[in-house]
């Protein structure tokens, strides 16, 4: 006896068997129970998701001998002549092989004339959008007003191709695509129907393969029996979809996270090891970035059981700005993997991108890392020969200049100050008083932040700064910005730019002694604009317009460049 695919052999002969779906399986049983029958229906939606199997049941429920009911007996001859494809009234027409306007309108030559056997005649037409404009004109009329004891049934997955004309004479159905629940649990029950050996994990691999269409999810499942000589497992399963296990994409987002180029070829080549499909690496590179953006930001929601504790490490090793800024990164190189030279370049260049961008615009860690340095390195001028190495905080605070933040070269600034106001403001510092204005901006230029905490420190102004404790002041109105979260990211990164885990971070909400670093900015960009509208109402050119053409010059349009 011949082997039956699982796709034929699982196919559903009732609604009650039908995975999903129940929206259309609760109107047409309400429409069939009720006597309120349409002459035409549409069922649409992607491949697999079951249009012709509903269409074949709602046949067999209008012809069933028992009569019209939305549970149709299955052992009258009309039902199992439906179920094997041989009942004389239901014409099933493919409208990709019958696309000619003569073989339509040989189609429809029959619609006047009675069924022979059934109740109702029934024209199941499927991928109807294959139809040509003649073809539909064709099947108008006949489609508006058919005779009593004739039904259609329409099935596509593009309903846009169709006209306006067709849609407006169906009731249409949109079937949706089964969740990945739904196939996993749906192989599960053929599977241990069939008595074959599974593991769990392989089932959720080949639901996912199967993108939403249970059709397809059945045919992976026949490849994966097959090539795993009667048993489905994971990493049979992983070699035949072309994947790797999570293990590895936790290892290489380990490394993006981390900024280790290195690591990250290592880990890149050790995939490669397995001949994988690229796209699905990134495929699933980006569902651990879904579950992680959730986690951040409802937790508890986005977590399995498989893998909770790589989940909960990655959570708490990236930031919400670079869990989103990765997914994006990942979604725009899925799009443009397939113009690379190979998949596995493509791949890796679009690690390389996480690698080399951060939420922060214009700033990225490594640039930060290399001016953190350079800084530091800078001879304070002024200083005391000889310093406590116990006072670590006290002699950044000396070698950070005023003007870095602004981008001036900070080793040119110093020569030039005098070694008695950079004494007195290593002084001040010193014995906990307010520190020199400017000291603060340049200590936040260097910091590893972004998003909240980074708008957090911007926003505050230093009061007072020692070995042992930072102490912030932070207006009211931007009291929003300090959480939990965003206060114990700051003093991280105090903790590791001063190279003292034992520095305390304090920020209390009142009126700051000095500009903060965002209200410094915000006059520097202030007077960047008037000296630009300055400059351009001394330029020649303007002024000869405004005494030659009595021009006016537009001073809100001028913007710094």
């Amino acid at each position: 006896m011949s082997y039956e695919v699982l796709a034929r052999k699982w196919r559903p002969h009732s609604f009650d068997e039908l995975v999903g779906q129940q929206h259309v399986v609760q109107a047409l049983s309400n429409a069939l129970d009720n006597d309120r029958l349409h002459h035409a229906y549409l069922f649409t939606g992607t491949r697999g998701v079951g249009k012709t199997t509903l269409a074949r049941i709602f046949a067999k429920a209008l012809n069933c001998e028992e009569g019209i009911s939305s549970k149709p007996c299955g052992e009258c001859s009309s039902c199992q002549e439906i179920d094997q494809g041989r009942f004389i009234d239901l014409l099933e027409v493919d409208a990709a092989s019958r696309t000619k306007v003569e073989q339509t309108r040989e189609l429809l030559e029959n619609v006047p004339y009675a069924p022979v056997r059934g109740r109702y005649k029934v024209y199941l037409i499927d991928e109807v959008h294959m139809f040509s404009a003649g073809s539909f004109n064709a099947l108008l009329k006949t489609l508006e007003e058919p005779p009593p004891h004739v039904k259609f049934l329409l099935a596509t997955t593009d309903p846009q191709r169709l006209p306006m004309t067709v849609l407006s004479r169906c009731l249409q159905f949109g079937l949706k695509r089964l969740t990945h629940d739904q196939i996993a649990g749906q192989l599960q029950h053929i599977l241990i129907s069939e008595k074959v050996e599974f593991d769990p994990q392989a089932l959720a691999l080949l639901a996912s393969g199967a993108d939403g269409s249970m059709r397809d999810g059945l045919s992976l499942m026949d490849q994966a029996i097959a090539f795993g000589a009667g048993e489905v497992r994971e990493s049979q399963v992983q070699v035949m979809l072309g994947t790797v296990s999570r293990d590895y994409v936790y290892g290489l987002l380990d490394a993006v996270s981390s900024g280790n180029g290195v690591l990250l070829m290592e880990r890149i080549a050790e995939v490669a090891e397995r001949a994988p499909d690229f796209r699905s690496v990134l495929d699933e590179m980006l569902r651990i970035l879904h579950r992680i953006a959730i986690e951040l930001a409802v937790p508890g929601v986005g977590r399995e059981e498989a893998d909770a504790s790589r989940l909960t490490e990655m959570v708490n090793s990236l930031q919400p700005e670079e869990v989103q800024l990765y997914y994006q990164i990942g979604v725009t190189g899925k799009r443009d993997i397939i113009h690379a030279p190979d998949l596995r370049s493509g791949f890796e260049m679009v690690l390389l991108r996480m690698l080399a961008f951060r939420p922060d615009a214009g700033d990225s860690r490594p640039q930060q890392a290399a001016v953190k340095k350079r800084t530091q390195q800078l001879p304070a001028a002024g200083a005391a020969p000889a310093q406590s190495p116990s006072r670590p905080v006290d002699q950044k605070i000396q070698q950070a200049s005023p003007d870095y933040a602004s981008g001036k070269q900070a080793a040119a600034v110093q020569a030039q100050s005098t070694q008695t106001s950079t004494a007195s403001a290593t002084a001040a510092t010193a014995t906990n008083q307010t520190p020199v204005i400017g000291e603060w901006s340049a200590i936040v230029a260097q910091l590893d932040l972004g998003g909240v905490s980074r708008q957090l420190a911007v926003n505050c102004a230093l009061k007072s700064i020692d070995d042992k404790r930072v102490c912030l002041a932070l207006q009211q109105n931007h009291q929003a910005l300090k959480s939990e979260m965003s206060e114990r990211r700051l003093q991280a990164a105090l903790c590791d730019h001063f190279d003292n885990k034992s520095l305390l971070l304090e920020i209390e909400i009142g009126e700051p002694g000095s500009d903060t670093p965002a209200q410094q900015q915000a006059q520097a960009d202030e007077q960047k604009v008037v000296d630009a509208r300055e400059q351009m109402a001394q330029d020649p050119l303007v002024k000869a317009a405004q005494q030659q053409l009595g021009a006016t010059l537009l001073e809100e349009t001028v913007k710094p460049v």
